[in-house]
């Protein structure tokens, strides 16, 4: 007999709620907050709850139409747990518990970082992920290299000592006055200035390494030579030139794509594996996509990335793959 699942994701600005019949995805519908968030140019954790909660039964309902499924029809619920923005977790929990409660079904919760990982699993066959591999995962508050030994045997090696890439693309997109999110944005920058860029290779900002036989990153150090060099055009010109927004944009897209890259493939190597791993928001950056295809193919690495956009942003889908390998398997997946 099947088993209906319903899912949350809620664990920072984004609204998911999905349905699945077994393996199949029926009907998901996400919400978005980025407008509510261009005000402030960065998620405030008190307003994002506030927005979740106003949001939550719209998108339960469209999702649920959707489906032509009812709540009594569901079988199990699964819900976003940790880690990230506890008010925006709780908006998910409290709902998903609620109804656990009324309906009488199994609550499973699910760790953040876990389905990101796992979102790689989506729109995929299990024997198309081969182990031992690294995996990368690239958000605003995270920046981490795992090495797993197999889906449920998995340690950090790797982590940023500072800020992430996330936040970094974030706060370069403000310093000039660009919008928010920044990544989408200043990568779209970048792209225009590689596309008519005659003489590439100025780098003009530092690679940060910390140490290039180990794994962890910083882009604090970044972020400051970014802003010394808007100040210095600013007072050279009076103004930050269009030209210039996309000049910077691509310099430091490739500061920071050419580090995450470097370090990526360079675990790979030192852990003597043949799969690398791309996960969370900036998966979806492809430039950095194009980074690790080259240094893969370079060495002879297989390359797994989020298959499409969506699979990269926090979504309920990603919820539901992680608890049905769970729930498949009868193990648990934990993060060291």
């Amino acid at each position: 007999m099947s088993k209906v699942i319903l899912a949350f994701e809620t664990s920072c600005d984004d609204t998911s709620v999905a349905l699945f019949e077994d393996d199949r995805l029926v009907s998901m519908d996400t919400a978005s907050q980025i407008k509510v968030h261009n005000i402030t140019w960065w998620v405030v954790p008190e307003v994002a709850a506030r927005e979740h909660a106003n949001a939550i039964f719209g998108v339960l309902n469209k999702a649920l139409e959707e489906s032509w499924k009812s709540l009594e029809d569901i079988d199990y619920i699964w819900v976003t747990m940790m880690p990230w923005l506890i008010p925006s977790l709780l908006t998910g929990i409290t709902v998903a518990n609620t109804l656990s409660n009324i309906l009488k079904i199994p609550l499973v919760e699910i760790h953040h970082i876990e389905a990101h990982i796992f979102a790689n699993f989506l729109d995929r066959r299990e024997d198309e992920i081969s182990y031992p591999l690294v995996c990368l995962t690239v958000s605003g508050g995270h920046n981490e290299i795992y090495y797993m030994k197999n889906m449920w045997d998995m340690y950090r090696i790797g982590w940023t000592t500072d800020d992430a890439a996330w936040e970094a693309f974030d706060k370069v997109s403000k310093m000039m006055w660009l919008g928010y999110p920044g990544w989408p944005i200043v990568s779209k920058y970048a792209d225009d200035w590689e596309n008519e860029k005659s003489n590439k290779g100025t780098e003009l900002f530092p690679r940060v390494w910390l140490d290039k036989n180990e794994f962890d990153f910083s882009f604090s150090g970044l972020k400051s030579a970014v802003k010394r060099e808007i100040d210095k055009k600013i007072r050279e010109k009076w103004k930050l030139s269009e030209y210039d927004k996309r000049e910077i944009s691509y310099e430091f897209q490739e500061a920071v794509t050419e580090v995450l890259a470097y370090k990526l493939v360079n675990a790979a190597e030192k852990k003597r594996v043949k799969t690398v791993m791309l996960a969370w928001w900036v998966s979806a950056n492809n430039k950095l996509k194009e980074k690790i295809s080259v240094l893969a193919k370079e060495r002879g690495l297989k390359f797994i990335y989020p298959k499409i956009i969506k699979y990269c942003l926090d979504n309920a889908a990603m919820v539901w793959i992680n608890a049905f390998y769970k729930i498949e398997k009868n193990r648990e997946f934990n993060l060291t």
